[in-house]
C-alpha cells in the first residue's frame, strides 16, 4: 500500500489539467470529419502502444489481484463513457464552456469521496470546493435552452468522472499506475473493437469508419498521447492524494481550456466568466498553500 504524499499528488493532477485540455481541443479539431468510435478506438490503442513497450523494457510487474479485475474492467467502461460523452459535447459547444459545465464534478467527487469512503472533509477543503463550484457557475453563463441538449452532455462527464476517478483512487493503490493505464487501454481497445466490428454497414454517424488524412492521422496520435500521459498523472494523483484534497485542484483545467480555446478557436469568455475563472483558480491555489503549510508544519 501506498502512503498518501499530497504534495506530489497536487503535483501530478495540475499535470493532468494542463494535458487533458489539450486532448479536449483536438478532439474538437476532429469532431466533424472523424466518427467517435473510430477517434474513441485509436486514442486507447494509442494507449498500450505507448505503454506496453515500456512495461516490457522496465520489467514492471504486469499482474493484479483477481479481485481487481471487474473493478478494472468498470473503470474503463467508466473511461470510455466520460470522454465519449465530453467529445460529443464538444462538436456543440465552445472547449471551454464543455469544460466549465463539467466542473460540477469535483463536487460531486468531494461528496462521493466523504459519503463513500470516508475519507476526511475538512471545512477548509470543502469551503474551497463550494468557492470553485460558484465561480464555475459564473463562468456557465449560456442557459440550457440557449446551448440546447448538448449541455447536458458536461453534466454526463461530471458524474461518470467522479465515479472513474473514485473507482482509480481505490485500484491506484495496489497496482502501478503505468501497468493500470497498460491494462486498461488493452479492454477498451477490445470492448471498442467489438463495437466497431458489430456495427459494419451502420447508418449511424458515431459508428462508420473513414479514411484519415494524413493531417488527421497526425492529431490523432498526438490526442492518443496527450490523453495517455495526462491521464497517467491522474492515476498517480490519485496514488498519493485523497481526491478531496484533488477536488479543488482539477479547477485549473478552465483557465488552461480558456486560453487553448482562444488560441485554437478564437474562443474567450467575457468579464463575468474571466471573474469566475479567476475564482475557481484562487480556490485551487488555497489548497496548495495549505497543503504546504500542512507539510511543513508535519515535517
Amino acid at each position: 500500500m501506498t502512503q498518501d504524499r499530497p504534495l506530489l499528488g497536487i503535483a501530478f493532477m495540475v499535470g493532468f489539467c494542463f494535458l487533458a485540455p489539450m486532448g479536449d481541443a483536438i478532439a474538437k479539431l476532429l469532431g466533424d470529419t472523424i466518427p467517435l468510435i473510430q477517434l474513441l478506438f485509436v486514442r486507447f490503442i494509442a494507449q498500450m502502444v505507448l505503454l506496453w513497450p515500456i512495461i516490457w523494457f522496465t520489467r514492471l510487474p504486469v499482474k493484479m489481484p483477481r479481485r481487481l479485475f471487474w473493478l478494472m474492467v468498470l473503470r474503463t467502461l467508466l473511461h470510455i463513457i466520460g470522454i465519449g460523452a465530453m467529445f460529443t459535447s464538444l462538436r456543440y459547444l465552445p472547449l471551454a464552456d464543455a469544460v466549465a459545465i463539467a466542473f460540477v464534478m469535483p463536487f460531486i467527487m468531494l461528496l462521493l469521496g466523504k459519503y463513500f469512503l470516508s475519507e476526511e472533509v475538512g471545512i477548509h477543503r470543502l469551503g474551497a470546493c463550494a468557492v470553485g463550484f460558484v465561480g464555475t457557475l459564473l463562468v456557465v453563463q449560456p442557459s440550457f435552452a440557449d446551448v440546447g441538449a448538448p449541455a447536458l452532455l458536461p453534466l454526463v462527464v461530471a458524474v461518470v468522472f467522479a465515479l472513474f476517478m473514485l473507482v482509480t483512487r481505490k485500484v491506484a493503490k495496489e497496482v502501478d499506475a503505468m501497468n493500470l493505464q497498460a491494462q486498461s487501454g488493452i479492454i477498451a481497445t477490445v470492448l471498442l473493437g467489438i463495437i466497431l466490428i458489430a456495427s459494419r454497414g451502420s447508418e449511424i454517424e458515431a459508428l462508420q469508419i473513414v479514411a484519415p488524412t494524413q493531417t488527421e492521422w497526425f492529431w490523432l496520435i498526438a490526442i492518443g498521447t496527450f490523453g495517455t500521459v495526462g491521464h497517467l498523472f491522474m492515476t498517480w494523483s490519485l496514488r498519493y492524494a485523497p481526491s478531496a484534497t484533488l477536488a479543488p485542484m482539477q479547477y485549473l483545467e478552465i483557465p488552461v481550456a480558456t486560453v487553448i480555446g482562444f488560441i485554437m478557436f478564437r474562443d474567450f469568455p467575457n468579464g463575468l466568466a474571466a471573474l469566475g475563472i479567476a475564482i475557481t483558480v484562487g480556490a485551487g491555489l488555497y489548497i496548495i498553500f495549505r497543503e504546504q503549510r500542512l507539510s511543513r508544519q508535519t515535517a
